[in-house]
């Protein structure tokens, strides 16, 4: 592999409610190729598919798409939440948006990430181009300052580019490689698309051989299973659960029965 090129989409419109964004892309991208792998925000994926709500109070819609508080942290700015949301990911806010959306409106996450890149990939497929799509949203890392865009939808291409079993450069056995391709095209195309340039789509090209079947596993794949989480809580999340855990046992020990809840 000698390279690869990425390029942001212009014309895209300002999409509503109902959109035919396949459609949409398909007159956008006219020469898309075997190959492609289209990289779409999943800003205006949820706009399409009437994501978009009528929110008073944004904190409210966090929680109703909260399944679990992950952190919690109090600052100059305000409050950031940390959470699961009901895709199964953790980021902030759980991806409600309120940037570029009318006042008193707030912006969901889609809520088939996976069916959604599918339905664009198979509309290019039926026009004779095998692309692979990809649907992102941006999130924070733990240790690392900053955002970068990650895949939160798939469909057509590898999201997972497993080499655990093969060896290196020095014959060494890799046991548990496995780079995330999906967030590596979906950062690679945020650097071209930008945050506040109203350029939401982007094209990859060169990366052929990540293109796959559209029945092969999308973007939850990159979503780690509760039991493998290290990091199910936040540091002060975690010492309350283990503060009252602790103090449980003491009075179990004291034969006192388990603390009350009201305390």
């Amino acid at each position: 592999m000698a390279g690869y090129s990425v390029w942001a989409v212009e014309g895209i419109p300002e999409i509503v409610d109902g959109e035919d964004l396949p459609a949409l892309l398909l007159a956008a991208i006219p020469d898309a190729e075997d190959g492609d792998i289209l990289v779409v925000s999943s800003k205006i994926v949820s706009k399409a598919e009437g994501r978009m709500i009528a929110a008073a109070d944004r904190e409210q819609a966090i929680t109703d798409e909260t399944v679990r508080v992950v952190a919690t942290r109090r600052s100059s700015v305000g409050r950031t939440r940390i959470v699961e949301n009901r895709l199964g990911i953790v980021q902030a806010a759980a991806g409600v948006d309120s940037s570029n959306v009318p006042e008193g409106h707030v912006l969901l996450l889609p809520v088939d990430p996976d069916g959604s890149a599918r339905r664009i990939a198979a509309a290019f497929r039926e026009r004779g181009a095998r692309v692979g799509v990809v649907v992102t949203d941006t999130l924070g890392r733990p240790w690392r300052t900053g955002q970068t865009d990650a895949a939160i939808g798939a469909a057509g291409v590898q999201v997972l580019a497993d080499l655990r079993g093969t060896h290196d450069a020095h014959g060494r056995r890799l046991d548990v490689t496995l780079p995330a391709v999906g967030d590596e095209l979906a950062a690679a195309a945020d650097l071209v698309k930008g945050k506040a340039a109203s350029l939401p789509v982007a094209v990859v090209r060169g990366l052929g051989h990540l293109v796959a079947e559209l029945d092969a596993p999308g973007a939850r794949l990159l979503v780690r299973a509760a039991e493998q989480d290290m990091f199910r809580l936040g540091s002060d999340e975690a010492y309350d659960e283990g503060y009252h855990d602790g103090f449980d046992a003491g009075v179990r020990e004291a034969g006192g029965g388990d603390r009350d809840d009201e305390t």
